[in-house]
């Protein structure tokens, strides 16, 4: 017996019409929610791949949405590039993802690249410092909620609040701040936030590792020592690849954490419970925001009537922030010595 077609099989699976199920795997007639999330869902389970190629010519789109990461290399995008591929399945999507390389001129030829290809839409997550904008497709940007034109993002200066406020509550009153550079807004986000949840009576220092290469070379020392013998007892950075920088050279020169120095992060790479000790740190719900700038994005290319912008003419999403989530390891603790000054 000749089996059934596999958008017969979902129609009669879920009592809907075969022009229901396509409409719920293809985004487009009025079916709520709840059912067309419930009919990709079945199409998953036994294994439909919609044709692309007939998509395509039936709607005049490729399928296909653009992705542009800041540099592949750092261990962070490929944890979002993740979530978003994810989520653009979901959607019947497919990603093409393009590396700026770290670099702007980098970003512009990657996005470029990718229109030269036929990508519906785009997501970026832009170079720091710099800004996207008019490409000739719907565009999400992913950087944070003071970016203008940003789309959805982690909350980066709620985050730095609610860290500023777990090393506060731990007694450390000189906290040494480590970012990487001036120029990027998220930082610059994590930066206040720290401080406002440190509070006012706590004595902040702040380096820029990317001053200090310009100065030293990119493996130079950060000088940590000297902080730890003027009186701080706590290194807060902005990322978890800089914490590591940080308890390498703590460790380096005979210093306890969390003992002597408590250390943070951000990011809660996917190392960093395995290192000695496990590291605090900052974790941003990539599924979420990769979901939220994903529904963001299809509603404009396929509902264009409905989607809102920005002033900045990127897609415009609601929520566009989402919460942080403190998590504590070993590396932090209360401040275990009164503050010396040399």
């Amino acid at each position: 017996m000749k089996p059934k077609p596999k958008l017969t099989l979902l129609a009669e699976t879920f009592n809907v019409s075969v022009a229901t199920v396509s409409n719920a795997l293809s985004g487009k007639g009025r079916i709520s929610p709840e059912l067309a999330q419930r009919i990709r869902d079945g199409a998953r389970e036994i294994g439909y791949v919609p044709s692309s190629a007939g998509r395509a010519l039936r709607t005049g789109r490729s399928g296909v949405l653009g992705l542009v990461l800041p540099d592949i290399s750092n261990p962070l995008f490929p944890q979002i590039a993740q979530a978003i591929e994810q989520a653009a399945s979901t959607r019947g999507y497919g990603v093409l993802i393009g590396d700026a390389r770290g670099s702007t001129e980098g970003q512009s030829q990657a996005i470029n690249r990718l229109l030269e290809r036929g990508v519906d839409g785009m997501l970026v997550i832009p170079r720091r410092g710099t800004r996207v904008t008019d490409i000739g497709r719907p565009l999400a940007m992913i950087d944070s909620p003071s970016t203008p034109g940003n789309t959805v993002s982690a909350d980066h200066h709620d985050g730095g609040v609610k860290m500023g406020t777990y090393l506060a509550e731990l007694g450390h009153q000189h906290v040494l701040i480590v970012a990487m550079s001036s120029r990027s807004i998220v930082q610059a986000d994590r930066i206040e936030g720290l401080k406002q949840g440190l509070g006012e009576q706590a004595r902040v220092e702040l380096i820029f590792t990317e001053d200090l290469a310009e100065q030293d070379g990119a493996v130079g020392s950060l000088g940590l020592a000297d902080y730890v013998a003027r009186g701080v007892t706590a290194v807060a950075t902005l990322s978890d690849l800089t914490a590591l920088r940080v308890l390498t050279e703590l460790q380096g020169a005979g210093f306890s954490v969390p003992d002597r120095v408590s250390v943070t992060g951000f990011d809660d790479l996917i190392w960093s419970s395995a290192i000695t000790p496990g590291l605090t740190t900052m974790r941003a719900d990539m599924a979420e925001i990769g979901r939220i700038a994903v529904e963001a994005l299809v509603k404009s290319i396929e509902r264009p009537d409905q989607a809102e912008r920005t002033e900045s003419g990127t897609v415009k999403a609601s929520p566009d922030r989402v919460a942080m989530e403190l998590l504590v390891r070993p590396s932090s603790g209360k401040a275990g010595h009164s503050e010396v000054t040399s």
